[in-house]
This record gives structure tokens, sequence and C-alpha cells, in this order.
């Protein structure tokens, strides 16, 4: 059975509507955290030939970037290995300082705030739970110090603190935890006590840059749950890293696809999933493994990612896009509104209406703006 080719025409007419629920969502969820225009260049090195310094080249990690993060929602981040996703993670935990753009949490830049009031809000989860905890030192100690340097509990309350901060990760009774080192737990304990560990600030976001990806296969779905607990119990807003499609459209409410240091689409997890607008979110729900499929994938693109020191001109997904024009080759696009709250950076969808914003307002939907 041959393949569907990939669409290059906007079927404006068959595309899915949002529900009310995910255009409207939006108002009774405040923006906690929000990225302007965030730009992150990294320079590299510089190297002498024959006696002379050539210029540092400069790598474009991320370009343009805006997003916003909302109290008790969970907003995706999916890409390919270097598409800047963990790069813009680093940046909204102040790891890494923008190029330019800004960072707003709760309605103050992030610039006017101290480093510690604005790390205790905002709390990162790594990727590989071993190396972001230290092998020397118990988990007590990793619950207690972040319980210290926030004034989260004083001495004498400190043991019923990691008890509870245990028992909200679901890690219980307390005694079997406290005094074991990290190699002493499995894969997903030392991920839900890296979790704890970040709740212990008392944050309101939580940035979790690919929390499943180093764990097996049949823990990766408690960890998601767990999530999902915090975001409904506790109202925090979690920004989900993950280059996994299919686990993004179970688990967030919102997606951004990023490319070569942009975002290309953006919208409703599953209107993202489901009605894919953009030839690269295309491409990945393609790629994905399938065991109903009986015939090889034939993808129609070729190549791999383009370089982020000499990113191609235009559209930056244009040589490998099996629909690419001329425009793509020579003009960024902006981002068309495809259904409401639903928008993709492509050429492709230029006649159905206006360039839109890719920053939503109160009522979650993009906001016209001149192309």
């Amino acid at each position: 059975m041959p393949e569907e080719p990939i669409s290059t025409v906007p079927a404006t007419s068959e595309r899915r509507e949002p529900t009310a629920s995910e255009v409207d969502g939006a108002r009774s969820h405040p923006v906690v955290l929000e990225a302007r225009g965030l730009v992150k260049h990294y320079r590299q090195r510089q190297a002498r030939q024959r006696g002379h310094r050539r210029a540092a080249a400069v790598v474009h990690a991320a370009e343009d970037v805006d997003l916003e993060l909302r109290a008790g929602r969970v907003a995706a981040l999916v890409g390919e290995s270097g598409s800047g996703k963990s790069t813009v993670a680093r940046l909204l935990a102040h790891l890494v300082r923008p190029t330019s753009g800004e960072i707003i949490l709760d309605g103050r830049p992030a610039v006017r705030m101290g480093s510690r009031e604005y790390r205790r809000m905002v709390q990162m989860v790594f990727q590989d739970p071993f190396s972001s905890l230290n092998p020397v030192h118990s988990v007590a100690y990793h619950l207690e110090r972040p319980l210290k340097i926030h004034h989260r509990a004083t001495k004498s309350e400190m043991p019923d603190a990691v008890a509870r901060l245990l028992a909200r990760v679901q890690l219980g009774p307390a005694s079997q935890y406290v005094g074991k080192l990290p190699h002493e737990l499995s894969g997903g304990q030392r991920q839900r006590v890296a979790i704890a560990r970040a709740l212990a600030a008392g944050p309101r976001v939580l940035l979790a840059d690919e929390p499943i990806s180093m764990l097996d296969v049949s823990i990766r779905l408690g960890i998601l749950n767990l999530l999902a607990e915090l975001r409904d119990e506790e109202g925090l807003a979690i920004l989900y890293v993950t280059h996994d499609i299919a686990s993004a459209r179970y688990f967030a409410d919102t997606m951004t696809v990023m490319y070569a240091g942009r975002m290309v689409e953006t919208g409703p997890s599953r209107a993202v999933a489901d009605e894919s607008a953009h030839p690269y979110t295309q491409l990945l729900l393609r790629a994905a493994p399938d065991p109903d499929r009986a015939q090889p994938v034939h993808l129609g693109a070729t190549g791999g990612p383009p370089s982020l020191v000499h990113p191609p001109a235009g559209c930056r997904f244009h040589p490998r896009c099996p629909a690419a024009m001329d425009r793509c080759r020579r003009e960024v696009p902006p981002f068309f509104q495809v259904a409401p709250g639903h928008a993709a950076a492509c050429w492709l969808h230029a006649a159905e209406g206006v360039a839109v914003s890719v920053s939503p307002t109160a009522t979650g939907r993009p906001d016209p703006s001149p192309a």
C-alpha cells in the first residue's frame, strides 16, 4: 500500500476546529512565565590560521522564540536533536543568558529580579537523573538543601518536610529512601527524587527537559502521570521538552514545534498532532514508530539538519522540504493562522489569511499582525 503523500495544499475545509476548552481554557490559566523574542547565539572559540586570528563563528541556537507558560497547563516544546528546545529551557531557567529578548515572570522582567528569587519560582528537571544528583550525597541531603537555601523549613521541621516531598512524588515510606545514595535507586526513583528536589523550592514553574528519555519505557508513563498530577493539584506551569511528539500529544495542553532554532508550528497539542500544518511536523509524525504500519515509510525528505553556524536563508527547513518553493528560499515565513489558536510558519498557508503573532491574547487566540 503506497504511503500517503505529505500535504502541500492547506485543507482548510477539512481541518478540525479546536474545542471550546482548547481555545478558551487559557482564560482561567494566567500566564506565569513568558518569553518574548528570545535569541541565543553562541560564539565559538577563535582559531589561528597562518598566524592570523580568524573571526569567531556564531552558532544561531535559538531565534525569535515566543512562548507562554500558564498556571495549571503543560506546554510541550518538540523537535529533533539540535532544534534549540533545550537551549530555550536553559534560557528560561536562567542557566544561560539570552543574546536578546525578554523573559517575564509574573508580569515582572526577569532582569529586575534577584537570581535566588527567580530560581525559587522557576525550577528545572534534567534529562539524566543520575548525573543531576550528586553521587556521594543521600536522598535526604538532596531534598534538605533547597529547603534550607529557600528557608522552607527549620531544622526541627526538616524530617517531616522531606517525608512530605517524597510522598508528593509517590516514594514511600520515607524511611526507605532518605538514607540511600543515587546509585541505590532505580532510574525512575532517581527522577522522582529530582522532581521532589525541584518541588522543595516551592516553584510556580517546572521546566522538564526530556524527563523520560533516559528511563525504561515501562516507567515513562508513571513519570508523565506524576507531572500531570502536580499540574492539576498544585497549578504548576510546566514546560515539557521532548523529541517524542506522541508523548507530547498525550501529556501537553499546547505544543510548539521547533526546527533549527526557530519555531515552525504552535497550537493545541491535539490539533498540532492530528492536523499538522507544517511539512516538518508532518514528517515528524510520519517518522514516529507505528506497529500497525505494514509498509516502510517513505518520508520524501532527504539530508540532515542545516548548519546553525551558516543557517540557510528564508525558511530553514527548505533544503529538506518536499514542498519548498522559490519564496521559501528567499524569505523567512511569518506565522499564519490555520485554525483558532493554531498557527504555522509556512508559505503554503499564505493564501489562507493574515499573518499572526504566536503570542496568545487573553482569549488564547493569536493576535493578527501585519506580515
